[in-house]
């Protein structure tokens, strides 16, 4: 038997399939070839059509199938990851009544600000552990001011991995995983946010009702499977937004477990029992994937603008590839010789207060410093900005014993990974997975067995573990070095 797994990101939609008992995985790929684009009717806004995500699901599961020569009749059950904070709106028949309004569309700021003034900071620390922010919710006000005959028309909102779920089981349900990550669930009371909705003068019965996760969330349709390929009645048994999914998929389910991307931004989410927040704008929480009332556990996240777009950056520009920028940096000390690279170029960073710093390259000297101190800087500088970035979760009352990441971008760079490593004094464990075999491995927790699932996970997919080197004097000064100049830097912004 097998397990299908989708991830419906904003580039692409992808599928895995793993194997049942084990957990191997049997192919992943993504559609389509190039990525989906994004549409932008203004600055700063950012759709795409739901419909499309379907579409490649479709497409990309009969490849997978095919690809993998197996008898889809075998595959028993579904899971789903999906792009976070997005807002999806249907009428009766569920039909999209609008393109969605994706994670990275800016266009309900204010909206957001504004609310966290009115409602109050600590009432939106205490009940969403988060300002509204610019998340599913705001963006939902947004429709309702600027589009109300859309908006008359709404039957229900969901976000992207509800929408997916909906067409293959013809279901309309969330999960708490799902409207906390549109800044829709008060911790607080154990409850949908009605107070929030209240607030922005939203109908509460466009809330779609609820389902548990690792439950059978609904079960594929005949229109479905025609569409598909997929066997009619399989269940549809988990959904997670991207993040949290990335965590279950590197077995982060406990206080004090990390997980972390190091793409062309960064992503820090660390799991945490506490339902507090100091930091309701620099630090987002979500609700875990195996929060429950009795033991509410909530992810924590920090995303980090400026990460990887710098190392790419600088490869691009000097035409040169990785392997051979890391041989350059490896023959640099520590420190790289005074040179500081800050990598903030990517936009405003939510860690720094939203201010937009921008990259710096400092302390350069023509006579001294050659390319390979521009490698070694750029990538302490990004790992710096983790480790920074660390501060501030444990400064929000975050537990960090070990760090677990993909075996992709950042993480394939030895210095990087043991600069972070020896700065926060905890081992970097690196795995080979992705959030499409993640979310088809979630379907086989049905059975709630936590342990085995993160078994199963060490024995397939981990590759190594960096540790922190005993020697961390010349890193600390490094990284003590970088924070005094990023400190000058945001004091004049």
């Amino acid at each position: 038997m097998y397990y299908i797994g989708y991830d419906i990101g904003s580039s692409s939609v992808k599928v895995a399939l793993v194997d049942a008992v084990t957990g191997e995985k049997i192919i992943a790929l993504h559609e389509p070839a190039d990525e989906m684009a994004i549409i932008a009717f203004h600055k700063d806004w950012a759709e795409q059509d739901p419909e499309l995500w379907w579409e490649y699901t479709c497409t990309a599961t009969k490849r997978a199938i095919k690809e993998a020569n197996l008898d889809a009749s075998k595959i028993s059950g579904i899971g789903i990851s999906y792009q976070m904070h997005g807002l999806v709106v249907v009428d009766k028949e569920g039909t999209a009544l609008r393109n969605a309004i994706i994670w990275c569309d800016s266009r309900a700021v204010a909206i957001g600000d504004k609310a966290f003034e009115e409602i109050g900071a600590e009432k939106c620390a205490t009940h969403l552990l988060n300002s509204p922010g610019n998340f599913t919710a705001s963006k939902l006000k947004w429709v309702k001011d600027n589009e109300p005959e859309i908006y008359k028309n709404i039957y229900k909102f969901m976000l992207p991995g509800d929408f997916i779920a909906f067409k293959l089981t013809g279901k309309i349900v969330s999960t708490r995983n799902s409207l906390s990550e549109g800044i829709l669930w008060d911790y607080k009371e154990n409850k949908v946010a009605n107070f929030l909705l209240d607030y922005y003068g939203i109908d509460t019965a466009l809330t779609p009702d609820l389902v548990d996760n690792f439950t059978n969330q609904g079960e594929l349709t005949d229109k479905a499977s025609k569409e598909s390929g997929l066997p009619v009645g399989i269940p549809v048994v988990y959904r997670a937004g991207d993040q949290a999914n990335n965590a279950l998929s590197l077995n982060i389910f406990k206080p004090g477990e990390v997980a972390t991307t190091g793409g062309t931004s960064g992503v820090l989410y660390a799991v945490t029992d506490k339902l507090d927040s100091k930091e309701t704008s620099r630090v987002n929480s979500f609700v875990h994937v195996n929060y429950t009332t009795e033991r509410p556990i909530v992810g924590k996240l920090l995303c980090i603008n400026g990460a990887g777009i710098q190392y790419r950056w600088l490869r691009n520009s000097v035409v040169d590839s990785y392997e051979n920028m890391n041989h350059k940096a490896s023959k640099v000390p520590v420190g790289s010789d005074g040179v500081v690279v800050i990598p903030f170029g990517n936009g405003a960073e939510r860690m720094l207060n939203n201010k937009n710093v921008g990259t710096h390259f400092l302390n350069l000297n023509l006579n001294k410093h050659s390319h390979g101190h521009l490698c070694r800087a750029a990538l302490e500088g990004i790992a710096f900005s983790f480790v920074y970035g660390m501060e501030i979760m444990k400064n929000d009352n975050t537990e960090i014993k070990v760090i677990r990441a993909g075996n992709d971008n950042l993480f394939r760079s030895e210095i990087f990974s043991k600069t972070v490593a020896t700065l926060i004094g905890y081992e970097i464990e690196i795995y080979n997975t992705t959030g499409s075999v993640g979310a088809a491995r979630a379907v086989g927790l049905l059975d709630g067995d936590f342990e085995k699932f993160g078994e199963n996970i060490i024995k397939n997919d981990h590759v190594m573990t960096y540790m922190p080197l005993k020697n961390n004097e010349p890193y600390v000064e490094a990284y003590n070095n970088w924070k005094k100049e990023l400190e000058l830097i945001i004091t004049k912004k």
